[in-house]
């Protein structure tokens, strides 16, 4: 019988966290998620299921050993909302804790980092993403093995969502109009993402270096992508005694992790 690839979140009480675990243990992964203390509740059966440790991303004395003996690690730790006033800015938040996930596989000799990063699209603050292209460079100065994805908005099938984001979704799929750039951004399912990523960090050996929705979009198989989500587990609300409202929390947890806790 193969061993079981595994392989570390970080960022796994997050929509997106939870449901790469799902897709990977969908895949038969071995999965540990780095969790933020106080917010291992929010895993809920997928506890269960999984390895889970408490760390803080921003902390790197935290991070020490937590990724030793992983195959892979899987960072989807970023916020697009910055709040200098409190000292978390977009450096803070997407740069250094990128930094700290990475000197972590290195000090822990994990052989492969997967980034989640994110694509450039017109309704997507400038700093931020100059922030997210930041992090990326730091990941190939230092040499460690690693996919970089720069992923689009993602949205929970079945949810309701603004007209415009639907829109664009049918976009960027419709030829010629998604052949302008557009199916690289357009919004995609969060089911369609977490496949993507579980079977990149499952594949044989590292593929392509940058990967975007399109790329994503052929890791799923069509009966994925005609089907209902069935590897996330059910994603309960990101704030204890808040109904969940997936798609009004879009800049502040998808589709990636980290955010500034509320006062």
């Amino acid at each position: 019988m193969t061993k079981a690839t595994r392989v570390l979140i970080t960022g796994g009480s997050t929509y997106t966290g939870m449901a790469i675990a799902g897709a990977l243990l969908a895949e038969g992964a071995e999965v540990t998620l780095l969790v933020r203390p106080d917010t291992e509740q929010r895993l809920g059966a997928l506890a269960d299921r999984v390895r889970w440790l408490t760390a803080d991303v921003q902390n790197p004395a935290s991070l020490r050993g937590r990724a030793r003996g992983q195959a892979v690690v899987i960072h989807t730790v970023a916020s697009m909302i910055a709040d200098p006033a409190r000292g978390l800015t977009y450096h803070q938040l997407n740069v250094v804790s990128a930094r700290n996930a990475t000197n972590m596989c290195i000090s822990d000799g994990v052989p492969h980092l997967i980034l989640l990063s994110a694509a450039r699209a017109p309704w997507t603050n400038r700093a931020y993403i100059a922030s997210r292209r930041e992090a990326e460079q730091y990941v190939a100065r230092v040499g460690l093995e690693a996919t970089i994805v720069r992923a689009p908005i993602t949205y929970i099938r079945g949810q309701p969502r603004p007209l415009f984001y639907r829109l664009m979704t049918l976009l960027g799929t419709v030829p010629p109009v998604s052949w302008a750039g557009l199916r690289r951004f357009a919004p995609m399912p969060l089911d369609w993402l977490a496949r993507g990523v579980a079977r990149l960090a499952l594949a044989p050996a590292p593929g392509k270096r940058l990967v975007y929705a399109p790329d994503l979009r052929r890791l799923n198989k069509r009966e994925d992508r005609r089907g209902l989500p069935d590897a996330a587990p059910r994603l309960p609300p990101v704030y204890p005694g808040e109904p969940g409202r997936p798609f009004d929390w879009l800049d502040e947890d998808t589709p990636f992790g980290w955010t500034p806790p509320r006062r």
